[in-house]
This record gives structure tokens, C-alpha cells and sequence, in this order.
């Protein structure tokens, strides 16, 4: 396992999809797990599961970002000694997508791996992680992204692949595609937290003057313009499911009940 990587996990959205909700979406109950002190099943928060996977990657540290009033997420999991992990919380500064709430933690990673996943997205393999970095070694890519066959493109990134596994281009949610693989997961190292955080101050000013918001795949394709690395982990039997819609979410309650 490494011993240099820390986990950044996106969870200042507003859950808008899901609305509304009895508590923050990250929290919401999906599937059981053994209770510590009795051993009989209790409810398992869906973000619990993207925690097991950075742990077992050999993640220690996991920064959760968060906006004012997410407060029950910190209630919940604390410290994160229960997993295994040490949490640090750090609140969300600029309404402006996920990579603006990543980079709040460029500060404390900028030197290190990171791995990251969205905290309403459910993964497989357990070992996902681990193979993202293994790869990232092989190859000394900058990024590696995890790619899983997706059935619905108009909801993904779907990503296009070069014979040797570099990410030729990124397709943000297309109407109408014949790429099969969406990204959910990914890795990377300094030289892409460097890039993210020089570029995000670049279209900052840009996307307050046409509002809306920056998503990760975008930073990546713009990494990608710029020449830096971008790898790919193709998982064929794996599977990602996003819960973040209704229909996802009874299809996920289904799955693991």
C-alpha cells in the first residue's frame, strides 16, 4: 500500500436531485453492515463505502469538503477513528463546482497522492483504489482515471481511450454517444494539484461573469490540452452506480439489501 496518498472527498453539493432529504445526501442510508458492539446489521451510509475504499488503498488521512450547514456529516463520522481514518473537514469557499472544493484542500496535498471519488457514487472492486495507483506507478502519469462501462452516457464523462490506455478526450454527459466507459474514480499526483490550482485561478473571473459551474472531467480535458498525463484503469467487471437520482438510488437500495 502507499504511504503518501490522502483522500479528498466532494461533498458541498445541496442534493438538489434527491430533495428533499432528512438529512445531508452523503449520510443517506444504503445497505447494512454489522454493528460494532452487537454484530447484528444497521444501516451503512452510502459515503461510507468511498471511505473503505481510500482506507484500504492505504489513504489515512481523508479531507471531506463540506458547505455551512452540512453539519451532520462531522456529527456522524467525527474523527473517522472508526474507519480507520483520520477526517479533517474543511468548508467549501467558491460556489463554482467540485474541482473549486477540491482545490480548498491544495494547501495540505499539494506535496502528496491523492485519490478521489464522489461520495453518492458506489464502486467495485474493493480493491479499485489500489489498482488506480498501481497504474499511476507503472506509467508515471500525472492522472489516472477509473473507467467503468456505464449504460447511460448522457449521464457520465465518457472518456476515449488510445491503444496504450492514455485518455485521448473527455465527453462531458453527450446526448447521443458510441463511447461505452464513463470515469467515476481517479488518482493523481503534485503535478496535476498544481495544474488544477493555477487553472482554476485562470477561469475563475470567467465563470463568475457567465455563472454556472466547472466540473472535474473538464479540469482533466484541460490537463489533457496541456500535455500532461492522463492515464486510464479500465475495470470490465466492475461497476459504478450513482445514487444522487431517485431511480439510482432505489436501484442502489435494492442492490445491497
Amino acid at each position: 500500500m502507499a504511504t503518501d496518498v490522502v483522500g479528498i472527498v466532494p461533498a458541498a453539493g445541496v442534493g438538489s436531485r434527491l430533495s428533499p432529504l432528512p438529512c445531508s445526501k452523503e449520510l443517506f442510508p444504503v445497505g447494512f453492515e454489522a454493528h460494532p458492539e452487537h454484530g447484528t446489521p444497521h444501516p451503512k451510509a452510502v459515503s461510507q463505502y468511498l471511505l473503505e475504499h481510500m482506507q484500504r488503498s492505504g489513504a489515512r488521512q481523508v479531507f471531506v469538503i463540506l458547505r455551512k450547514g452540512k453539519w451532520d456529516i462531522p456529527n456522524y463520522y467525527g474523527d473517522g477513528s472508526q474507519l480507520g481514518l483520520q477526517l479533517a473537514y474543511l468548508i467549501m469557499q467558491k460556489p463554482y463546482g467540485s474541482p473549486f472544493s477540491v482545490d480548498q484542500a491544495y494547501s495540505f496535498v499539494r506535496q502528496q497522492r491523492v485519490v478521489f471519488g464522489f461520495p453518492d457514487i458506489l464502486i467495485e472492486p474493493e480493491n479499485a483504489f489500489e489498482r488506480l495507483l498501481q497504474r499511476q506507478e507503472q506509467t508515471g502519469a500525472d492522472v489516472v482515471l477509473g473507467c467503468f462501462k456505464v449504460p447511460y452516457p448522457h449521464k457520465w464523462d465518457m472518456v476515449e481511450l488510445q491503444e496504450t490506455g492514455a485518455v485521448q478526450a473527455i465527453l462531458p454527459k453527450p446526448a447521443n454517444s458510441n463511447l461505452t466507459l464513463g470515469w467515476a474514480i481517479a488518482c493523481w499526483g503534485p503535478r496535476f494539484t498544481e495544474f488544477m490550482h493555477t487553472y482554476l485561478q485562470k477561469v475563475e473571473e470567467h465563470l463568475i461573469a457567465r455563472g454556472g459551474e466547472l466540473s472535474m472531467g473538464e479540469v482533466v480535458q484541460a490537463a489533457i490540452n496541456a500535455r500532461l498525463l492522463v492515464q486510464s484503469e479500465v475495470f470490465d467487471n466492475g461497476t459504478c452506480l450513482d445514487v444522487g437520482t431517485p431511480e439510482d438510488l432505489q436501484a442502489a437500495i435494492r442492490r445491497l439489501s
